[in-house]
């Protein structure tokens, strides 16, 4: 470890190593008393004004990782959504033939979504027509 230092703070004998405070003038290029006061400061023996005006301010700010971290989002382009001539076609005439059949006041045929989806009631029991055209797979 080294030579270890007595030194009177206070009147309290405090114990310095003499290894640190060469580190202490060698890295920062300081005298023996003022790397023996920054010592003392950094180990909470003596109050640096300075050092403390730093803190408080420190600690009124808040960062906030999240925003720092996080990318700006690029905006995407809603799908486009392609119907078939076929699809829209026997969406119609199944459309239709609810309605001819069960178009009456305690029965009901609704479009849900546009060339997707239908919904009949009948005698109380909804029921709800789904038309998916299946894709070619590939290759």
């Amino acid at each position: 470890m080294g030579v270890i230092m007595n030194y009177n703070f206070n009147g309290k004998s405090i114990t310095i190593s003499d290894t640190e405070i060469k580190q202490l003038m060698d890295g920062l290029k300081i005298t023996k008393q003022e790397a023996i006061e920054l010592w003392l400061s950094d180990n909470g023996y003596e109050i640096n004004e300075e050092q403390q005006k730093l803190d408080e301010t420190a600690s009124k700010v808040h960062i906030n990782k999240d925003i720092i971290q996080q990318k700006p989002k690029k905006e995407r382009k809603k799908p486009e959504i392609k119907v078939s001539d076929e699809k829209k076609e026997i969406f119609n005439v199944i459309l239709n033939n609810l309605r001819d059949i069960y178009d009456r006041p305690n029965e009901k045929v609704e479009i849900l979504n546009e060339n997707k989806l239908i919904s009949c009631e009948i005698n109380g029991i909804t029921f709800k027509i789904d038309i998916i055209q299946c894709r070619k797979p590939k290759n």
